[in-house]
């Protein structure tokens, strides 16, 4: 075989080799599992993220790993490879404009006393959800409200659970915020600040995959559905869309990405402004 066979027929990272076939597998098997779509330069990402899991168990090819995936008793595994191959980038007050719309539109329309619930639909390390809780505790014009946060990845859940960041997290936080809500890290954790108790307490991580059947989580007035929508194809839009306004209240608001759309699909939901939407009362 010549080189540059060799180059097209597998993918090499440190001494481990990723065969095309082994690719084809786990991305079939992934977008089973998750409905993410892997296509041919997430090659070296495959690579680097599992290496680690096949040099734990001793193996020298992914063919042996993959093998373990969905086997009885390799449950926790399972979770693992699909939580390392999960794409899970997020910060505090991302697309900034959904968050001015709430402060400026939404909550000044809010009844005192009016019972409000947030779901981050795909929180990752939390920090959609808490800032979600942040502004509720500063504009809603009540203190019965809660946040929910759900992801595919239970590592990403934990992470968010502990509500603790690196300083550098926190540069799109306002500073009246983040000194009324946020305790700053010292000794073991300088370099890093905490979401204090009583915010995190009003804000619950459970672990979901968006499609598949859902947990029972209630209705909402606010869904957050961002930057989830670009990893999965048409079809599975489709059905995530339909799965997901039936937990909107009447009247609520569905936020997608500045970069993604609803147009083509079909849905109940109206368009108030690119990448909000809102449920018919």
């Amino acid at each position: 075989m010549s080189a540059t066979s060799l180059q097209r027929n597998q993918f090499l990272y440190g001494s481990l080799t990723l065969e095309r076939y082994e690719f084809e597998w786990i991305r079939d098997y992934l977008y089973e599992r998750a409905g993410i779509v892997l296509n041919d330069s997430k090659k070296a990402l495959v690579c680097g993220r599992l290496e680690k899991r096949l040099r734990h168990y001793g193996f020298t090819s992914y063919s042996e790993y993959f093998r373990l995936l969905g086997q009885p008793g390799f449950e926790h595994e399972t979770l693992t490879a699909i939580d390392l191959l999960t794409t899970n980038e997020t910060y505090f007050f991302r697309e900034y404009k959904h968050f001015d719309f709430l402060i400026d539109q939404y909550f000044p329309t809010c009844q005192p006393g009016q019972r409000l619930r947030f779901w981050s639909a795909a929180s990752s390390s939390g920090e959609e959800s808490y800032t979600l809780a942040l502004l509720a505790s500063e504009h809603a014009k009540t203190s019965q409200w809660e946040v929910v946060g759900t992801d595919i990845s239970t590592r990403m859940l934990d992470k968010a659970r502990r509500g603790l960041y690196p300083i550098a997290a926190a540069d799109k936080i306002p500073k009246s915020l983040l000194k009324k809500h946020c305790l700053k890290g010292h000794g073991e954790y300088d370099g890093f600040f905490l979401i204090d108790a009583g915010l995190r307490s009003r804000v619950k991580f459970i672990r979901a995959n968006l499609i598949e059947k859902l947990p029972d989580l209630g209705t909402f007035d606010i869904i957050f559905l961002r930057n989830v929508m670009i990893y999965f194809d048409v079809t599975t839009k489709q059905r995530l869309i339909e799965r997901i306004q039936h937990f909107l209240r009447p009247g609520g608001y569905l936020f997608i990405s500045h970069s993604e759309s609803l147009n083509g699909f079909h849905s109940n939901l109206r368009m108030v402004s690119p990448s909000i939407y809102r449920k018919p009362l």
